[in-house]
């Protein structure tokens, strides 16, 4: 099949564990590699977001990046980006034109609006994965600016015009669900993790202290760490390291990190506690292996990613019970779920599981059974060419049915046409990347 992936903001080309790579990075960059590895041609489409890239990479994993010019060429928070979608647009419109492909999979909110209207002209059906949505009350979006009133508008629009909707987890399933989106058209394909690198099978990095716990992830306040070093000063004779973010010695431009300097401080465990900062992807699996337990402890959705790493490493489980982590870590299978925003909860276990290495072998190896068994990367690509066969095929047989003169209608009333207003700016139809 002739795929492409749309991913506006979040380029596979970043380099994994990048300070500007998140989990979506990774995502499609994976995803494009196993489709590519059976057989597929894939193209990535993302926005320029730096002056000086190629418009066109061809990666020695087998997928090409597209380097889409849409407003400057600088990175874009989304609100700004979005007033830039128009021209996003009119590229896909030009390139689908000239090279139609057999589907189209957009990843996040922005990229749905921007393979929606692409694909229009072309009638290429369109398979759309959120990532993460916007579950902001209604009635905080003055609160929260512009962008969250237009994100919900552009979600519901998407979910209600893309042909089919991947979920990644059930609880984003049931998000999805609850914006109205049809049951029928809504599948759920978990995240896939990198095995090859992933493994108990290699070194560890040293540790000085006995025991050892690790916590992985951006320092933001919604990811919990706060909850684990009051947990962990509740827990004796064990370290933490905290991976990701900026290093111990230099806070100064981060925040998040001075201020769990600080509480750690106040809470009599700084000597306990490491900031390890950004630790290349490439590292992050000895440092798992160097650990007794791993804890995932965010206060709100999750994808669960950081977790399926530590399982396929060996390497037990604590998390909270939210977003993708219901999912991926089975309670007392393959892990141990407690509660967000309940430091004595997680203590209570933290203690129990170090105080037990039998349970911790048992959930060792139920989770690197339940990584291998169900986040493959060729897995998760095998039921994506399922999917996007079937979607392909219904579409044809649609066409079939109607006559190739039906087009769809995208959106009605002034609230959608505001949102999806394309921008006066042409495209060049003889620039290299169309």
């Amino acid at each position: 099949m002739r795929i492409a992936l749309v991913s506006e903001h979040s380029s596979p080309l970043a380099a994994p564990g990048a300070l500007d790579a998140g989990s979506q990075n990774l995502h499609v960059a994976g995803l494009a590699t196993a489709l590519s590895t059976l057989g597929h041609k894939v193209v990535v489409y993302t926005r320029r977001a730096h002056p000086h890239v190629p418009q066109r990479v061809q990666t020695d994993d087998g997928y090409e990046v597209v380097h889409v010019p849409a407003g400057p060429a600088v990175r874009m928070s989304g609100d700004d980006a979005l007033a830039h979608t128009g021209d996003f647009v009119r590229a896909l419109k030009l390139v689908w034109k000239a090279r139609r492909p057999d589907v189209v999979h957009a990843h996040g909110w922005l990229s749905g609006i921007a393979a929606v209207l692409g694909a229009r002209v072309s009638r290429v059906p369109v398979v759309q994965t959120y990532h993460s949505l916007d579950t902001v009350p209604p009635q905080q979006h003055r609160a929260n600016g512009s962008v969250s009133t237009k994100r919900r508008a552009v979600e519901r629009l998407v979910g209600h015009e893309a042909d089919r909707i991947v979920a990644t987890c059930s609880a984003e399933s049931q998000t999805v669900l609850g914006m109205g989106v049809d049951r029928s058209k809504l599948s759920v394909v978990p995240r896939g993790v990198d095995l090859d690198l992933f493994t108990p099978h290699s070194g560890s990095a040293v540790r000085v202290r006995p025991r050892r716990i690790v916590s992985v992830g951006g320092l933001l306040p919604h990811k919990g760490f706060e909850d684990t070093l009051r947990a962990l000063s509740k827990v004796d004779g064990v370290e933490l390291v905290i991976a990701g973010g900026g290093a111990q010695g230099d806070v100064r431009g981060d925040p998040e990190t001075k201020r769990l300097l600080m509480l750690a401080g106040a809470l009599g465990v700084a000597d306990r506690v490491v900031f390890a900062g950004h630790v290349p992807h490439a590292e992050l699996p000895a440092l798992l292996r160097s650990a007794d337990l791993m804890v995932c402890a965010p206060r709100q959705w999750s994808s669960g990613c950081a977790a399926v790493e530590a399982m396929a490493c060996g390497i037990p489980v604590v998390a909270t019970a939210v977003g993708g982590l219901t999912d991926s870590v089975l309670d007392g299978l393959t892990g141990v779920l407690v509660p967000p925003g309940k430091p004595d909860a997680m203590a209570k276990v933290l203690r129990a599981l170090l105080a037990d290495g039998t349970q911790r072998e048992l959930l060792s190896a139920g989770g690197y059974d339940r990584a291998h068994a169900r986040y493959s990367w060729q897995r998760a690509a095998s039921d994506l060419v399922r999917i996007y066969s079937a979607v392909a095929h219904d579409l044809k047989a649609g066409a079939d049915r109607e006559g190739a003169g039906d087009v769809r209608t995208l959106g009605s009333g002034r609230r959608s046409a505001t949102v999806i207003q394309p921008s006066r700016s042409e495209t060049r139809a003889d620039q290299p990347w169309a």
